[in-house]
């Protein structure tokens, strides 16, 4: 269990959302801990993500970001996506810049929504988002803890809450998007909740 002694958790990324998820899903556990963003330690700039697969640019993000951090700090990387069966995987690990380098959420999106516009079908729109998590506890190898959420793509977005591609995936047995389900419950059964749980194990052990 990490108690409020233990070193902070900096998660190797800008995205505020992501780190106040992981955070809150960690606090819901009894761990005391404060997930940071690489913003306190001059950012992500530079990092380049050329890896093919979403735990190659976990362990790059990792890299990245070990110079810049003392010995007591921890690092955690998230690397995620969607992956759409219909697109043959895409948009996978381009997810974030689906609609080209600078693409925001809502443009990645309405790309996403064209591309699948001629998939009629529900069986064959189906997809799932990928989470790969990399912790590096401050010395020895990285460690990594992979979860998936099985979905399907709405034809139209869908609710006020989440970020990235959750308002056009609604995961398996809900009839809601991502944006749509309470927090908690996206927290349990989503692909990042998955990998956290694997997480855990490794930090109560």
């Amino acid at each position: 269990m990490i108690t409020e002694t233990s070193v902070d958790i900096v998660l190797a990324s800008g995205n505020a959302h992501k780190a106040e998820e992981i955070q809150a899903w960690l606090r819901e556990r009894g761990h005391s801990v404060s997930v940071l963003t690489a913003s306190h330690f001059g950012g992500m700039k530079g990092c380049e993500e050329t890896a093919t697969d979403f735990e190659g640019n976990a362990r790059i993000k990792v890299e990245f970001l070990q110079k810049r951090v003392s010995p007591q700090t921890w690092i955690l990387a998230d690397d995620s996506g969607l992956e759409v069966d219909a697109l043959d995987g895409a948009p996978g690990v381009f997810s974030a810049r689906f609609a080209g380098e600078g693409a925001d959420d809502q443009q990645n999106r309405e790309l996403l929504i064209e591309r699948m516009r001629k998939v009629a079908q529900p069986r064959r729109r189906t997809a799932r988002f990928v989470c790969v998590l990399a912790l590096w506890k401050g010395k020895g190898s990285i460690q990594f803890f992979r979860g998936e959420c099985e979905g399907r793509i709405l034809r139209q977005s869908k609710g006020e809450g989440g970020f990235g591609y959750d308002p056009v995936f609604a995961p398996s047995g809900s009839r809601q998007s991502f944006a749509e389900i309470d927090p908690e419950e996206k927290n349990r059964i989503s692909h990042r909740g998955q990998a956290l749980e694997k997480l855990e194990k490794e930090l109560t052990a």
